[in-house]
């Protein structure tokens, strides 16, 4: 194996080394981008996963465990305490316990024999001998032109509200927002790390020569 001599060293001279070729600066702020994203999207994605899981819990299944009810206020007939889009907790009690200034969730007896929530203002025995009620909107003017008989052992009371959860309730059944869910907080996680992988310096390769 021959041996030749380096033109860039010369007699009397000495010898010169090579230097690489310096990797240019990468500011830091520019490079923190993706991990920045991907942490963020990480934390949205699980505070939504959370607050999910949290709603399913609360309104599907504690219920069945604590005999608690839910119900969505669909109108402002009981603000400012009871909003729309709140929900309203309510719990079984004896129909004897009920009392004038009670919230209580029924179903009136006229038209589409609705769900409503409102609160008592008189309590008195039906025709019948039943416990019957009149109740009023908070917000509304006058009380509300039916007598309500309470026919069952229990009634819901109202135990306390929960403002807006309907709303969110709402806006996760949407299919833009379910999609959005799905497909976009991945698919902006995963262009991160692609573009965190493409910044990325090439590693310096070492070779000998024969």
């Amino acid at each position: 194996m021959s041996i030749g001599t380096d033109p860039a060293v010369t007699a009397g001279s000495a010898p010169t080394l090579s230097r690489r070729p310096r990797t240019p600066h990468v500011d830091g702020g520019t490079s923190s981008v993706p991990a920045v994203v991907r942490r963020a999207v990480g934390v949205l994605t699980t505070g939504l996963v959370i607050i999910s899981v949290a709603a399913l819990l609360f309104l599907a299944v504690g219920p069945r465990i604590f005999g608690y009810q839910t119900s969505t206020m669909l109108t402002g007939s009981m603000s400012p305490l009871i909003n729309p889009g709140d929900v309203v907790v309510t719990v079984p009690v004896p129909v004897s316990d009920i009392r004038a200034g009670d919230i209580i969730t029924y179903r009136i007896p006229v038209e589409d024999r609705r769900v409503e929530t409102h609160r008592v203002t008189k309590v008195f025995t039906a025709a019948d001998g039943s416990t019957a009620v009149r109740t009023k909107g908070d917000a509304n003017n006058g009380v509300d032109p039916w007598e309500a008989s309470l026919n069952g052992k229990t009634v819901h009371r109202h135990v306390f509200t929960v403002p807006a959860l309907g709303h969110a309730v709402r806006a996760l059944r949407e299919p833009v927002v379910l999609n959005s869910l799905m497909y976009g907080a991945p698919a902006i996680l995963v262009l991160g790390v692609l573009r965190s992988i493409w910044r990325r310096e090439p590693a310096l390769s070492t070779g000998k020569n024969g």
